[in-house]
Parts: C-alpha cells; sequence; structure tokens
C-alpha cells in the first residue's frame, strides 16, 4: 500500500499542487496499480520471451547506396545568396 508521505512526494517531484481529496484518490489508484502489479509478479513467465516492443518494428530509412554527387549548380539552384560557387551568409562574430 502507498502512503500519503509517498504521494506527495510524488507530486512534488511532479511539480503539481494536491488538494486533500485528490492526494485520497491517487493513494487508492496507485495502490491498486501496484497490487495489480503484485499478481502479475505471480505469473510463471518461463520460457516467454520478452516483449520489447508491442509491435514491430521495421527500417524505414533507405540503404545507403554510393552515387554520383549533386553539381555546385544544382546544390546553389535554391540558395537565396551564392557566392564563388559556395552559400553566402551573414558574418556571425
Amino acid at each position: 500500500m502507498i502512503k500519503r508521505e509517498e504521494i506527495e512526494h510524488l507530486a512534488w517531484l511532479a511539480r503539481i499542487e494536491l488538494r486533500g481529496e485528490e492526494k485520497e484518490l491517487f493513494e487508492k489508484q496507485l495502490s491498486s496499480i501496484l497490487d495489480y502489479f503484485a499478481v502479475l509478479d505471480e505469473l510463471d513467465t518461463e520460457g516467454v520471451e520478452p516483449t520489447y516492443h508491442v509491435i514491430g518494428l521495421s527500417d524505414v530509412m533507405r540503404r545507403d547506396e554510393p552515387k554520383e554527387p549533386l553539381s555546385t549548380a544544382e546544390v546553389l539552384q535554391n540558395a537565396p545568396k551564392r557566392e564563388g560557387g559556395y552559400f553566402k551568409s551573414p558574418r556571425i562574430f
């Protein structure tokens, strides 16, 4: 069972202010959640593969394959300012 002091500490960590009835409500709710975890701890999980993600993950990135680089003209075609084949930007000190 979770104690009121622990609820107050969690609220302090979360930077939220709780009224008295909210503390009581969260005390009951969090205790119920922790009781449920205790039930789950009793389950036999021998031989069960761990689930790291509930859905399958696949790499959405394209393969990195070498190819011809863009020409200087193509790279600079949308540059707002250019000078001597380079991007021109304001000086920053």
